[in-house]
């Protein structure tokens, strides 16, 4: 299948090459080098995303960045309003993915219905950090939110008698989970300009499998 992205990108590098040595022969005289035009290095491949990505919301907040950044150059915005402009694009695009995320019906986890009980401890940590040990104790699920800060789950020594379920969310923030040997595991991600580590070593099958969800924005979820 083609790769429309480089190909676009790859034309362009292309086009500019040409013009340059043009120019340097004195055959044409197009100034390619115009103020900001380093932002269509920014531009070109966000929009190519907005149209043959799956996931457009990281194209989407490309885009508004490197047009911002075009009209400061151009001098059309001055600097403050550009990051002031840059914040409100990537809260908009990011709170429209979740928004959007939310509504739909979840298919992740391969259609398994595993529910957190509501006597189930959370951890949350908003501008510092928190610490979760389940070590000797019965562990049914959990829900885990780092904003600007960072969690950490271990259970590593905890009891896991059936099927359960970690939520995890890093918002500029990280979120670590320590799992038990032996059990499976069934990871589903959402990350916007984030992301998430899965280096669990699995072992042989067991009968009771932690389904973790996670959704990380400039954030990251660390398993292991």
């Amino acid at each position: 299948m083609r790769d429309i992205k480089k190909i676009v990108i790859g034309a362009v590098i292309l086009a500019a090459g040409v013009l340059f040595a043009l120019n340097a022969l004195n055959v044409t005289d197009i100034d390619i080098f115009f103020p900001g035009w380093w932002t269509l290095f920014i531009i070109i491949p966000s929009g190519i995303g907005l149209i043959t990505d799956k996931d457009k919301t990281g194209s989407a907040i490309g885009l508004s960045v490197g047009v911002v950044l075009l009209l400061w150059q151009l001098d059309v915005v001055n600097l403050s309003l550009v990051w002031e402009l840059i914040v409100v694009a990537i809260l908009v695009a990011v709170g429209i993915k979740l928004i959007v995320g939310g509504t739909k019906k979840s298919n992740s986890n391969d259609g398994v219905s595993v529910n957190i009980s509501v006597d189930a401890p959370s951890g949350c940590a908003i501008f510092g950090g928190k610490e979760m040990n389940f070590d000797g104790q019965v562990f049914e699920g959990t829900e885990l939110t780092a904003v600007f800060g960072g969690v950490d789950c271990d259970l590593s020594g905890a009891i896991i008698k059936k099927d359960c379920k970690i939520k995890a969310t890093a918002i500029f923030g990280g979120v670590d989970i320590i799992l038990p040997k032996g059990v499976n595991v069934s990871v589903s991600s959402t990350s916007i300009f984030g992301g998430t580590d899965d280096a669990y070593v699995r072992e042989p099958a067991s009968e009771v499998t932690v389904y973790i969800e996670t959704v990380s924005v400039f954030g990251g979820v660390d398993i292991k």
